[in-house]
């Protein structure tokens, strides 16, 4: 080509592409060969500028390329001699980072989905725990409250002691030994069914004392020679009770000491009661038994019984020990009695305030049936009080002083000592 404007015949040149070769060249016929004056003639306007070709994309060594750039010779769309087009994807941007280990999950943000996932799944187990912690606790005071709510109730609220300003609280506990509910194929049946007895009476009178953190256990004699409120005759306390319980309320009051509460419960439930606590354990200086009411316990020592074996514990009259190879009977007789009651009730209430399972602790309401009975005035809030106080606390054994002595009729009774005074006024604090 001569110059930039004519070509190799002298013919004008009206464009070029300024693309690599090869070139496409548009040559004006009319125009005079090189060399000769070219006649004047009106400029033509020039036809538009082809658009500038993409610049190819530069060679990139393998080990340089990036992830997600193919290869030069994959994925190209068409060729032309004026420019290479570029491979799909490129773009004239920079590459899209490398994956950083996590992949997309459907239904959630690329990279993402399994933290959104565990999250959600960490809300609906709180969710689902926040709601357990406030709806088992109602749940189960709602529960008690049904169970509770079934409990026989007697109605002794006329002659219960006024709290006079008193700081302390005293709950009558009375064990009758009605039969009622014991069946003959029991293995200590014959301690119950072998007396002809009507109706029911006390075997087991005490006074539950609590004031502030401490709480007493008071035995009464079943034998103490008191006056009968109901007829003013003097008699044996647990006979005032075939009078009703209104009647066994005065004459525990009649010895001074006040009541705030009555809770009665008879053989069978205290059988069942100790069944649900998973027995209790006493402990017995030396082997014991007593053949009128089935006790029968091989080894001194911590022993555990069940609700047959401490009832029958319980009720003993006539218990025997082996000391030095020889069986010995209990000569205290009624206070020796009155000794293991106490005993077993402190076992007995420290197996149900210290049980921790929820399941065994509702299985004590249904244990009682209806052996157990309470006085109108004590709330299922005041039973859950009682409870609470009792859980943790040490229940201290008191005796009433008393003095064996026999009837001009030649009964055996017990009459109260002077210094039961002090006992007595501790009880009215």
């Amino acid at each position: 080509m001569a110059d930039g404007t004519h070509d190799d015949h002298g013919r004008r040149v009206l464009g070029r592409s300024r693309a690599a070769e090869p070139s496409q060249v548009v040559v004006d016929p009319s125009a005079p060969p090189s060399g000769s004056s070219p006649p004047v003639a009106p400029a033509r306007p020039a036809p538009p500028a082809a658009p500038p070709p993409v610049p190819a994309a530069p060679s990139v060594p393998p080990e340089a390329r990036p992830w997600n750039q193919p290869r030069p010779e994959r994925q190209v769309i068409g060729t032309s001699a004026a420019a290479p087009r570029p491979v799909t994807g490129t773009g004239g941007g920079s590459p899209p980072p490398p994956p950083s280990g996590r992949q997309a999950t459907p239904g959630g943000p690329a990279g993402k989905g399994p933290s959104v996932l565990r999250r959600i799944r960490v809300r609906h187990v709180v969710a689902v725990l926040v709601l357990a912690a406030v709806v088992l606790p109602i749940g189960l005071f709602a529960f008690g409250w049904w169970q509770y709510s079934r409990i026989p109730k007697v109605d002794v609220s006329a002659v219960l002691s006024p709290r006079a300003g008193r700081k302390g609280t005293n709950y009558l506990i009375v064990g009758t030994d009605s039969r009622e509910g014991i069946s003959a194929n029991d293995p200590n049946a014959g301690a119950f069914l072998g007396e002809t007895v009507t109706g029911a009476r006390t075997d087991t009178i005490m006074v539950l004392h609590t004031e502030g953190s401490t709480a007493q256990l008071v035995s009464v004699p079943r034998d103490l020679w008191v006056t009968d409120p109901a007829t003013g005759k003097k008699g044996r306390i647990n006979s005032t009770f075939s009078s009703g319980p209104a009647n066994l309320v005065k004459a525990v009051e009649g010895l001074g000491i006040p009541v705030d509460h009555y809770m009665e419960i008879n053989f069978v439930s205290f059988s069942k009661l100790v069944d649900a606590v998973g027995g209790i354990t006493i402990d017995f200086p030396n082997p014991a038994k007593d053949d009128h009411s089935g006790l029968s316990v091989a080894k001194a020592g911590r022993n555990h019984l069940d609700g047959s074996q401490a009832l029958a514990y319980v009720r003993s009259r006539y218990y025997t020990e082996l000391i030095d190879g020889k069986w010995v009977t209990d000569p205290t007789a009624d206070i020796g009695r009155t000794m293991r009651q106490r005993a077993f009730l402190t076992a007995l209430m420290k197996g149900i305030t210290g049980e921790r399972n929820p399941i065994a602790l509702l299985r004590i309401p249904g244990a009682l049936g209806s052996g157990l009975k309470l006085d109108t005035t004590l709330g299922y809030l005041d039973a859950l009080r009682l409870g609470w106080k009792l859980q943790g606390t040490e229940l201290q054994p008191v005796a009433l002083p008393v003095t064996p002595r026999t009837t001009s009729g030649g009964a055996d009774v017990l009459d109260l000592q002077r210094d039961a005074s002090t006992v007595v006024a501790g009880l009215a604090r």
